[in-house]
């Protein structure tokens, strides 16, 4: 069902062109009736000759209530823009036209209103001249009369044209994003909303959260029409019966499906430059208090005071909050923003952001990949760019859009080569500092690489091709530990279970740090802290145990070694837990 917003200056019978297109009386309030005007939003439907459902949202003309006008406007894709015969183009005419220019929108209708009070030609080719050079310079034209019926088939014809792809433009697979404009409570059934939904499929059950509380709200009920559906697809005034614990709930509020990810601050394309740095921004049915850092020309940086849950490509106003001057138009281009410290930075990302002014989905995702160099796809999804590319295992692969992606991230192919580069330079620079420890610990080299992960880390050494010679790399000692270790081989050859003090050890510089080098390059075997051996040595103690009759005793072993109880003990461990003997309840070893 197509939903289209009326706007105009007060008066100049906006409710009643609503309600001689309906039957439906679109003023909700006593009070509204009795002043014949309207103060809030009214909303009412019909059915258009080609049978097309139809939804309209019916905006006040007075100028308080802008706010209220722009609340309407903001989600709805087209606009039924009156101007009355008798009175011309007034104040709230250009205000509210402003305002449309602003958010962009195109699709809509001038309909000359009042006509059988006045000659509708004059303020026709007035309303002309204003709509001239604005987003709604080629909206067709008619003129009717509420009170006599004159021109309001034609202008059912002309609303059926216009709303005619209304229904094929919009996404029904989009992330469902609803811009509250009412709440209130129904006895027995309890909190319940109105919206338009613009995109996104809503379905009952569904779960959606309240961007401002950040509470998790279930879709108990949906109605299209006052008719109840299972199903409501874009675009659609939908009242959503909510279900969830203390909802709370009010106009301006957005409920977003679980995927979304609100921000504080993003940065924008404006029209022109913002005059003040503190100004009201409409999106949706909100009106959010937010701080302009202009980014040279053409560009702003706004921090809204609370977060909103917006995307690239979002149309917004920007407005004075006593009214003043003209709205600004802008266009959300970048959520993620990266901070400004540097002198020069805001004018540097202003001329980037002017550059990305016509750029496809699939350039601003190739410029956010570019900035933060790696990204989840789960990342792009959440602020609604295209994932391109996709996780694998294994080796770097190139896809055909160019992003190199490891497992679970997406990485920037200029940033991936410029890494892949540094790694044999790390790897050096560790073991120039720790020749002891050439293996640098994963952590380690993740930090300085400033990765976001590990796992990018470990994929980064695989596509390195220096680090395959890693193993001869690791039995390199330094020159100091080798010479003490060409001794140490030598005594333990001729007594080859007889492990060294600890004493003599630090004597001949091999001291903990060393020992641990000397185990990890495969040159020694550790038995315990401090007690070391020659590799193999543990496979020669148990053939010379095989000598032995029978059962055996710590003691018979160590004799049978040549060595001490101090060495014993932890060879025999060692054996235990390699499966070769079994320790009995009476502490005798058996040969397995």
């Amino acid at each position: 069902m197509p939903v289209i917003v009326t706007a105009g200056h007060v008066d100049h019978g906006k409710s009643a062109l609503v309600k001689a297109l309906t039957g439906s009386e679109p003023d909700r309030w006593r009070e509204e009736r009795a002043r014949g005007m309207s103060i809030g939003l009214g909303f009412v439907w019909t059915r258009l000759p080609s049978d097309t459902e139809v939804s309209f949202v019916d905006a006040p003309g007075h100028r308080r209530l802008v706010s209220t006008m722009l609340a309407g406007a903001a989600p709805a894709p087209a606009v039924l823009f009156v101007v009355a015969a008798d009175e011309g183009w007034q104040a709230q005419s250009a205000e509210h036209l402003a305002g449309l220019d602003a958010l962009g929108t195109t699709a809509g209708l001038l309909v000359v209103t009042k006509s059988d009070r006045a000659d509708p030609a004059p303020a026709l080719a007035a309303a002309r001249h204003e709509l001239a050079g604005t987003s709604l310079a080629s909206a067709p034209a008619c003129a009717v009369s509420a009170l006599t019926g004159e021109g309001l088939p034609s202008l059912r014809h002309a609303l059926d044209t216009l709303v005619a792809h209304q229904d094929e433009e919009a996404d029904d697979a989009a992330d469902v994003r609803l811009w509250v404009d009412r709440s209130f409570t129904v006895a027995g059934a309890g909190t319940v909303v109105t919206a338009t939904l613009t995109g996104g499929t809503l379905r009952l059950g569904d779960r959606l959260r309240c961007v401002r509380t950040g509470r998790p709200l279930r879709v108990r009920g949906l109605q299209v029409c006052e008719r109840p559906v299972a199903v409501a697809r874009p675009v659609r005034r939908v009242a959503v019966n909510l279900a969830g614990t203390r909802v709370d709930v009010r106009r301006g509020d957005a409920l977003v499906a679980e995927v979304w990810r609100p921000v504080a601050e993003f940065d924008v394309l404006v029209r022109e430059r913002p005059r003040s740095p503190a100004l009201t921004l409409h999106i949706g049915t909100a009106a959010v208090p937010v701080r302009v850092r202009a980014l040279g020309e053409g560009a702003a940086r706004l921090r809204a005071e609370c977060e909103l849950p917006v995307r690239p490509g979002d149309r917004l106003l920007l407005r004075d909050p006593g009214g003043s001057g003209p709205p600004v138009g802008a266009v959300v281009v970048d959520v993620v923003p990266e901070e400004l410290a540097r002198r020069g930075a805001a004018e540097r990302r202003g001329a980037e952001l002017v550059a990305l002014a016509s750029a496809e989905p699939t350039e601003l995702a190739a410029d956010l990949v570019r900035r933060k160099r790696f990204l989840r796809p789960g990342d792009f999804r959440a602020i609604g760019l295209p994932v391109t590319g996709h996780p694998v295992t294994g080796s770097l692969a190139t896809t055909p859009t160019g992003y190199s992606p490891t497992p679970g991230w997406l990485a920037d192919p200029a940033a991936w080569a410029d890494l892949v580069a540094r790694v044999p330079a790390e790897l050096d620079r560790w073991r120039t500092e720790r020749p002891l420890t050439p293996d640098i610990p994963l952590p380690v080299l993740t930090d300085r690489l400033n990765l976001p992960s590990p796992e990018i880390t470990r994929e980064l050494l695989r596509a390195t091709p220096s680090t395959e010679d890693n193993a001869a790399i690791r039995r390199n000692l330094p020159e100091k530990v080798e010479t003490a270790l060409a001794e140490l081989t030598k005594s333990l050859r001729r007594n080859p279970f007889r492990a060294p003090e600890s004493r003599q050890l630090a004597a001949a510089g091999l001291r903990p740090p060393e020992l641990a080098a000397a185990v990890r390059a495969g040159r020694l075997l550790q038995l315990a802290p401090g007690v070391v051996l020659l590799p193999g040595a543990d496979h020669r103690a148990a053939e010379v145990l095989r000598g032995l009759t029978g059962p055996f005793t710590v003691s018979q072993a160590r004799e049978a070694w040549d060595t001490t109880r101090r060495t014993a003990v932890p060879l025999l461990g060692l054996l235990d837990r390699a499966g070769v003997t079994r320790r009995r309840q009476d502490g005798a070893r058996d040969l397995v």
